[in-house]
């Protein structure tokens, strides 16, 4: 998939490929034990939520607890995979403790994909609310889907993620609700 290096998602786009090459580079010049993960879309309790975070699953949980109109992007058909951060931190450990992993370039997420409009019917759901759904235009360059290929972490430290999505956030909403976010 390629990405729009100049469009208005370019900081952030530009920003970790410049990060993963000054990482290599420090590696082959100064012959450094590197690894690098990828994470992809990770969201838990204790997660921030607002509009200058741009995570979308804090968002619609902290919009829907307050009854407030869930707020989807486009039509809400473009795909996203959300991991749970115990699975994130889990595959990280054992990334760090792996010889195998050096030197490697290692994405770590959920290859399930749910729609955008999915996830906040799910949302609305799991949390009881009356909040309704509000459609607001496609931001310039917005992927149309996110998920990662897993097989290389499968392969080298035997990880995929565990929990189920509606397991996750219903672990989310409950810290949400009991750390008075409603």
């Amino acid at each position: 998939m390629s990405r729009n290096p100049v469009g208005p998602r370019s900081c952030y786009d530009e920003s970790k490929r410049a990060g993963e090459a000054i990482i290599k580079a420090y590696e082959l010049q100064h012959d450094l034990n590197t690894k690098i993960v990828r994470i992809f879309n990770t969201s838990g309790p204790r997660i921030r939520h607002g509009p200058e975070f741009g995570r979308v699953i804090p968002n619609f949980i902290y919009q829907a607890l307050n009854n407030e109109d869930l707020t989807v992007f486009g039509d809400g058909s473009q795909t996203r995979s959300f991991t749970y951060v115990v699975d994130e931190i889990e595959g990280i450990l054992k990334i760090v403790g792996r010889k195998e992993t050096l030197g490697e370039v290692i994405n770590l997420g959920n290859n399930q994909e749910f729609t955008i409009l999915e996830l906040a019917k799910l949302i609305i759901e799991l949390t009881n609310s009356e909040s309704k759904i509000t459609f607001l235009p496609l931001p310039i360059d917005d992927p149309a889907r996110r998920c990662p290929v897993l097989e290389k972490a499968k392969k080298l430290i035997n990880w995929e993620p565990t929990t189920p999505l509606k397991e996750g956030l219903r672990k989310t909403i409950a810290w949400f609700k009991d750390n008075d976010f409603e």
